[in-house]
């Protein structure tokens, strides 16, 4: 898998079983991270993770949340009521990924500065383009 001789990228380097399609956390899922880390204290309802998640809408944290159901992330209990509730926590699987997003949030933190500064350089050379202009070299 990855490169190839002469470092040519080969065609079975993202196949049907290459470990990065299993990655249970999709950096393209904004709210996965913070739902494991409201989970990371113990079983939450879901109105409970609307108020840290406030941004989130309820139909995407739905999703979020299923997505890392069916990750086996996290386990999700229904209770009988009165009142009927449902619960969510994380599976032991789910805790074991709390230190390595540990060391990313670290990492995000050490290098904030940058990853603001290349967003906003990024922003600045898009702003042109949006407006019509070409973009440079292409």
């Amino acid at each position: 898998m990855g490169a190839q001789a002469g470092g040519r990228l080969g065609p079975e380097m993202f196949d049907e079983l290459c470990p990065s399609t299993l990655v249970p956390v999709r950096f393209a899922d904004k709210w996965a991270w913070p739902v494991l880390r409201c989970l990371e204290d113990g079983p939450r309802r879901f109105s409970e993770l609307r108020v840290p998640l406030r941004r989130a809408t309820a139909r995407v944290l739905t999703h979020s949340l299923r997505r890392l159901e069916r990750d086996g992330l996290i386990s999700r209990t229904a209770h009988a009521g009165p009142p009927a509730r449902v619960e969510y926590a994380l599976t032991p699987l789910g805790r074991s990924l709390l230190e390595p997003l540990a060391v990313l949030s670290a990492w995000t933190a050490e290098h904030w500065e940058e990853l603001v500064e290349a967003r906003e350089s990024y922003a600045a050379r898009e702003r042109p383009r949006a407006a019509g202009a070409p973009r440079p070299g292409g």
